[in-house]
């Protein structure tokens, strides 16, 4: 294979798993049943396989992907989502009815655009992978066709995502006008030379470019799509978009803002300091209010972002380590957690209300002792995985001299404990007369969870080695 295009082989094989996907479809009967997801667990694989085979080896493609060890992270933590999401949308796409097909082709599709967006090196590069990425997701929030709130998901998303998508081009535009170039390393260089009397216009190119990032990542005030948009989508889709759009767009945020603005950081860091502190106050106080656990899970979501943009705002080497730690923990949690919504839904009731989990524990105790396991991960209990993250966030935030956010991040952190607990009692202390009915759980996709709850127990008391992996992966950019 020629060298220069090693650093592409995992997302190709990604797509080429999305394509293999769309030709089954075409050629399978109606009613005839097809393994089609045993194309995209072979994709993810080989991805897999080229993701460990390229780590340390700094591979590029034309200058513009780079499989460095931050990006090769990244697509790991992708790669683990993708094979979850796999494992647990096998019961929605038969309950709905959905095109399994199509289904799993645009998750693939997805997937190899976080991938690109992770590792891409260029602003231009990061915006097509953005947009490949968003209309795969567009169209899978609203997949189910027949479905009125689905369709309205879809499509508050896709005009908010189309609104961030021209604010972030606009500021690739302005940035491109000021440096003369769309390569992140050369736009470094030019900011360094221009960083003792910044501009109008660079400022002007930083906030276009921050608005465009804080959307995908549904920062405070730019998370109104998010509740409409986790409520409206089946619930495997959901924890699929949770995760892996946000490690994506973290993912690019991180390299473009500490390596190709890192000498601007006197501008921007204000900036998000706000962003950060009203990410989690807002996230946190409206998932309170919250009776559907898929919008609480929303608002939770927007408040973990919040924590994200903490260690992107510390900066130094514990922050950026942070950062890819958090988002894999965050990932496996997070996509436990909307894993046990997907199997606990139903043709007839969704049973997606917090009243609708009393006494889960008598009816599926283990799909109730698997959702503590996320929620107490989710609010930063220890020895699970979501403490250890958290933990190495607000220390990075307080050795960067941000003490002040580090304590509206430990003050947010505790509030959010009532809502995940709540739940809890409700599984295992709620009496009810008339329990819901809850559907069978098939075994790939209670495994697929069973090992999400062992993987968030390893990072919780042994995560010394993926720390350290996180370190050396994330200054391979810097």
């Amino acid at each position: 294979m020629t060298p220069s295009l090693n650093a592409i082989v995992p997302m190709a094989c990604v797509t080429a798993a999305g394509i293999a996907a769309m030709v089954a479809e075409s050629f399978r009967d109606p009613g005839e049943r097809m393994p089609i997801a045993g194309l995209g667990v072979v994709g993810l694989l080989g991805a897999a396989v080229s993701t460990v085979l390229l780590w340390n080896h700094n591979a590029t493609s034309f200058g513009l992907v780079a499989a460095d060890n931050f990006g090769l992270f990244v697509t790991g933590t992708l790669i683990v989502v993708g094979l979850l999401t796999l494992a647990i949308s096998g019961p929605t796409i038969e309950r709905e009815r959905l095109p399994g097909g199509e289904y799993y082709a645009l998750m693939l599709f997805a997937t190899a655009g976080m991938m690109l967006m992770a590792t891409a090196t260029d602003l231009l590069v990061i915006f097509l992978a953005l947009e490949v990425m968003s209309l795969a997701v567009y169209v899978l929030t609203g997949i189910r066709r027949d479905s009125p709130a689905s369709t309205e998901a879809s499509f508050k998303y896709f005009l908010l995502g189309a609104f961030s998508s021209a604010f972030f081009l606009y500021g690739i535009a302005f940035t491109y006008g000021l440096t003369g170039s769309t390569r992140l390393d050369r736009i470094g260089s030019l900011m360094a030379s221009q960083a003792m009397s910044p501009t109008p216009m660079q400022f002007l190119a930083l906030g276009l470019i921050i608005v465009g990032f804080a959307f995908k990542v549904a920062a405070v005030p730019f998370h109104m799509w998010t509740p409409d948009a986790y409520e409206g989508a089946p619930p495997a889709v959901t924890g699929f978009m949770s995760t892996g759009v946000k490690a994506a767009a973290f993912a690019a945020f991180v390299r473009v803002f500490l390596s190709a603005f890192e000498p601007l950081r006197g501008s921007w860091s204000d900036v998000i300091w706000i962003l950060a502190a009203a990410t989690m106050i807002v996230g946190t106080v409206a998932g309170v209010t919250q009776s559907s656990v898929k919008r609480m899970l929303a608002y939770s979501s927007i408040g973990h972002g919040g924590y994200l943009l903490l260690a992107l705002v510390s900066g130094n080497d514990f922050g950026k380590g942070a950062v890819l730690f958090y988002l894999l923990t965050y990932a496996i949690t997070n996509i436990g957690a909307f894993g046990v919504i997907a199997l606990l839904d139903n043709a007839d009731r969704p049973n997606d209300q917090v009243k609708d989990y009393a006494g889960l524990w008598n009816e599926r105790p283990g799909l109730a002792a698997l959702m503590t396991v996320f929620l107490l991960s989710l609010g930063g209990f220890p020895p699970m995985a979501g403490f250890i993250a958290k933990w190495y966030v607000f220390s990075a935030a307080v050795r960067a001299g941000y003490t002040g956010l580090a304590i509206i991040g430990v003050l947010t952190s505790v509030i959010s404990v009532f809502f995940y607990l709540r739940i809890v009692v409700m599984m295992y202390m709620t009496p009810t007369d008339t329990p819901a009915q809850f559907p069978p759980v098939p075994k790939v996709a209670g495994g697929a969870l069973l090992v999400s709850a062992l993987l968030i127990f390893y990072l919780g008391v042994l995560p010394t080695r993926v720390l350290e992996w996180a370190a050396a992966s994330i200054s391979t950019i810097f």
